[in-house]
C-alpha cells in the first residue's frame, strides 16, 4: 500500500546524486543511503521526512535525528548483559542512559500519535486521506478503534519503534556493502547493468515489481548479504527449555546468539567463501539456502520486515546501477574492514564517484 512512498524516496535520491554527478564531487554513500531508508520509512509511519530536503518541521527534525543517533549509539550490547555483577557494580551506565534514551522516545512517538489521532478524526478513519494512503499510524488507529484493550497507544508506539530500529540501519548497511563490493567488482556491476538494461529499457526507473525478474540483481544481494549479513549474530534468542548442541548442554533460560556471519564464510559451506561470486546463487530461489545462508534469520522468529528490506535494497540499488556509472575515490580498491556494531557497518563510510549513464540521459531528466 506505501509502495509510492518507496518510489518518491528513490527518485528524490537519484535527483541528488545526478546533481553530484554534475558537480563531479564525490559522494558520502553511507549518508545517501542512510538518509533514503530513514526518509522511506518515517514517512511509511508517520507521513514525514527528516532527512534532506523538504522537512518541514525543523525543530522536530533536529529531535528525531538526536534520537536516532543515540539509539544506534546505545543499541550495542553492553558487557553487563553477559557479566551481571558489573550491571549491579553500576559500570558504564549504560541502564540509565537506556532509561532516558525510551523515555525521549516514548514522547516523541507519542506526540506522532495525538497527531494521527487529529487527523484520523477530520476524516473519519476512511481508507485514502486526499488521495494519498494511510500512514502506519492511521492504520493502526483504525483497529484500536474495534479493539483499544489490544491496539493501545503504547503497542502503537513499540512498532513504530521496532521498524525504524530494525528497518533503517541495516538496509542502508546493506546498500553500502553491496555499492562496495560492485566498486571492487566492476565486471559485475556491468553485468548487472546489462541485465537491467535489458529487460527494463532506459526509458523508465526500476520499480520493485521488476525485481523478481532480475535474476542477477538478486544473484548480487544474495552475495553481500551472504558475507556481510545486517544481523551477523541474528537477534538474541532464549532457550525454553534445557537441551543439548554439539554436545553441550544449555540451561533452559540462556541467551542464544546464532553466529551467522560465521556460517556464511565458513569454508566448509562455500567454495572460496572469502571470494564475491553472485553466480554461486543462481538458480536459488528466494534469500534463503537451507541452513548455509540464512540473514533473516529462520522459522517462527525470521525476521518480519523480509519483505520490505528485500524491496528496499533491490529497487534501490538497482536504480543506482541503472542510472550511473561509479568509480573508487583513488586507485586503490575500497577498504573493506568491518566495524563495530549490531548491524556490522564499515569501519569507513563509503566515498565514490557516480557518472551519469549516457543511455539513461532522457531518463534522468524526466525524474
Amino acid at each position: 500500500m506505501l509502495h509510492g512512498i518507496r518510489v518518491d524516496e528513490i527518485r528524490s535520491t537519484i535527483r541528488a546524486l545526478d546533481r553530484a554527478s554534475e558537480e563531479r564531487r564525490p559522494v558520502d554513500m553511507k549518508t545517501v543511503f542512510f538518509e533514503l531508508t530513514m526518509n522511506a520509512v518515517m514517512r511509511m509511519i508517520a507521513g514525514k521526512r527528516y532527512y534532506g530536503e523538504n522537512v518541514e518541521e525543523v525543530e522536530e527534525a533536529r529531535r528525531f535525528r538526536e534520537i536516532v543517533t543515540d539509539t544506534l549509539r546505545l543499541a550495542a550490547s553492553s558487557i553487563g548483559d553477559f557479566l551481571p555483577v558489573l550491571r549491579w557494580l553500576g559500570v558504564g551506565g549504560v541502564e540509565k542512559r537506556l532509561v532516558e534514551l525510551q523515555r525521549k522516545r516514548d514522547v516523541f512517538m507519542q506526540e506522532l500519535v495525538e497527531e494521527g489521532k487529529k487527523r484520523f478524526g477530520s476524516y473519519g478513519g476512511g481508507g485514502e486521506v486526499e488521495g494519498k494512503t494511510k500512514t502506519m499510524i492511521e492504520m493502526l488507529l483504525a483497529l484500536q478503534e474495534k479493539e483499544p484493550d489490544y491496539y493501545t497507544d503504547a503497542m502503537i508506539r513499540s512498532l513504530m519503534l521496532v521498524l525504524l530500529i530494525a528497518g533503517t540501519d541495516t538496509s542502508a548497511g546493506t546498500l553500502e556493502w553491496a555499492l562496495s563490493l560492485l566498486l571492487n567488482n566492476p565486471h559485475v556491476l556491468k553485468k548487472a547493468q546489462t541485465e537491467i538494461d535489458n529487460h527494463i529499457g532506459q526509458n523508465r526507473l526500476i520499480d520493485e515489481s521488476d525485481i523478481a525478474n532480475l535474476p542477477y540483481l538478486r544473484c548480487v544481494i544474495n552475495e553481500t548479504l551472504r558475507m556481510y549479513p545486517a544481523g551477523p549474530l541474528l537477534v538474541p534468542h532464549e532457550s525454553s527449555e534445557q537441551c543439548t548442541v554439539g554436545g553441550y548442554r544449555v540451561p533452559a533460560g540462556t541467551m542464544l546468539l546464532v553466529n551467522v556471519w560465521a556460517i556464511h564464510n565458513d569454508p566448509k559451506n562455500w567454495d572460496d567463501a572469502k571470494q564475491f561470486k553472485p553466480e554461486r546463487f543462481e538458480g536459488v530461489e528466494g534469500y534463503r539456502d537451507g541452513f548455509r545462508l540464512m540473514p533473516f534469520g529462520s522459522g517462527r522468529r525470521g525476521c518480519p520486515g523480509e519483505g520490505l528490506a528485500v524491496r528496499m535494497v533491490g529497487s534501490a540499488l538497482g536504480s543506482v546501477i541503472q542510472c550511473f556509472d561509479w568509480e573508487r575515490v583513488g586507485g586503490e580498491l575500497v577498504d573493506m574492514t568491518e566495524g563495530l556494531g549490531l548491524s556490522m557497518p564499515r569501519a569507513k563510510p563509503l566515498m565514490a564517484y557516480c557518472k551519469a549513464r549516457p543511455v539513461v540521459a532522457n531518463l534522468l531528466s524526466q525524474i
